[in-house]
């Protein structure tokens, strides 16, 4: 059998020791656990955006993956701690919405709160629940623990308010919902939204004071420094300067409102 998967998705930073201390925990387990780091980059706190990067990132993986995740501004609260099975994976993760982008796509199969002890650190401390109990429980369920054991069960997760997008004859609204590493800017716009919206010179993106026409397949269909708007690897219109950050070049990010206009 191959050795179980557990991702890793935080907002402690790739040089933060608490990443090495959360693997040890695990590793300290299940010594055969295989560790992949998702993220360790999410912005501090930033429930949302983690939100966004589970949907993009964890569907790749193979049936049975479990996903570790720690952006928990409310460490040590009352907030509640879960196991979540949904979409043939397991998460493990505070419940504060960073499950939400996910669960919108379909119901979770099961919720469990984490209230078992018997599956965390022996000592658990109030600010670092990723190593204390969160890490702990993915190495135990990566042993094969049933979800049933490690609590009580809940009937939903915490939702987010999300930006709805307006679709009118002629017009499309929406907003940069993410930036990437690259400086791109992803809206929140689908594929699906687009319908039959040309392609064409035609159609009109403004975001801000900026504007560009046309909705091209790749970066390469137009010149380096150019913005250009395209359908990218999420499935949601983007719009990047070819060679460089958008994000840099426009002054713009997350939060702002974009118009499509044919």
């Amino acid at each position: 059998m191959p050795a179980p998967i557990i991702t890793l998705t935080t907002d402690f930073g790739h040089d933060s020791p608490y990443v090495a201390a959360m693997k040890g925990a695990i590793l300290s387990i299940n010594p055969e656990a295989c560790l992949v780091d998702l993220t360790h980059s999410i912005p501090a706190q930033d429930v949302r955006q983690c939100a966004l990067s589970l949907l993009t990132s964890s569907a790749v993986f193979p049936e049975g993956t479990i996903h570790l995740i720690v952006v928990d501004p409310g460490v040590g609260t009352e907030r509640v701690l879960v196991a979540v099975k949904m979409n043939g994976h397991c998460f493990v993760a505070p419940d504060n919405g960073v499950l939400d982008a996910l669960a919108s796509g379909g119901k979770a199969d099961k919720i469990i709160a984490l209230t078992d002890s018997t599956f965390w650190l022996p000592d658990v401390s109030a600010t670092f629940h990723g190593r204390d109990i969160l890490g702990p429980v993915a190495a135990h369920l990566s042993l094969g623990v049933p979800l049933e054991r490690l609590g009580d069960p809940l009937d939903e997760l915490v939702h987010l308010e999300w930006p709805e997008v307006r679709v009118e004859k002629g017009e499309i609204e929406g907003v940069i919902e993410s930036v990437d590493s690259f400086g791109n800017l992803i809206t929140n716009i689908g594929e699906d939204q687009l319908g039959d919206v040309p392609r064409d010179e035609s159609v009109r993106i403004i975001c801000d004071e900026h504007e560009t026409t046309g909705i091209f397949r790749t970066y390469g269909d137009q010149p380096e420094m150019t913005l250009i708007a395209l359908v990218g690897s999420t499935g949601k219109l983007e719009l990047a300067i070819v060679g460089d950050s958008a994000k840099v070049m426009l002054g713009v990010g997350q939060g702002a409102a974009v118009k499509i206009l044919w």
